[in-house]
């Protein structure tokens, strides 16, 4: 099966649609057996890998664009990728791994204390991104 993001004119993914192999034999037939059957431009098809995220592929194979596209995600043309809904304002677009990034980097690293609590299940600690604060909070989300 091959998977298709419908996108509209500002590259946003409205849809998307599984066409049989014998339909989509390859990117170009399952653009145009959509344009057909679906009364949309071919064109504003575009195919999209469903186990691909994170720019890797989780059967070990090699991923296709990005991520899996989905509804109110963003088609990005010229790095070949689906962005997933960016989840805070500040994070930019980490390009390799077709992934967010907060303006800072990634979260710290618990110590061993803490992930020692953790599989304890006497705290949960995590570290959420404070948004106003441009900062990653540690937070026991257990309490």
């Amino acid at each position: 099966m091959a998977h298709f993001a419908k996108i509209n004119e500002n590259k946003e993914v409205l849809t998307v649609n599984v066409v049989d192999n014998e339909n989509a034999t390859d990117e170009a037939t399952g653009q145009a057996y959509l344009e057909i059957h679906s009364n949309w431009p071919a064109n504003m098809w575009i195919q999209t890998s469903y186990n691909t995220q994170a720019n890797e592929h989780r059967l070990g194979g090699t991923p296709f664009r990005g991520n899996y596209a989905g509804v109110g995600s963003e088609w990005d043309d010229v790095n070949q990728i689906f962005w997933l809904l960016k989840p805070h304002s500040s994070w930019i677009k980490h390009i390799d791994s077709a992934s967010w990034k907060s303006p800072i980097g990634d979260a710290p690293v618990l110590t061993s204390e803490q992930t020692s609590q953790n599989e304890a299940n006497t705290h949960i600690w995590v570290y959420v991104w404070n948004e106003d604060g441009q900062t990653w909070d540690l937070t026991d989300i257990k309490e």
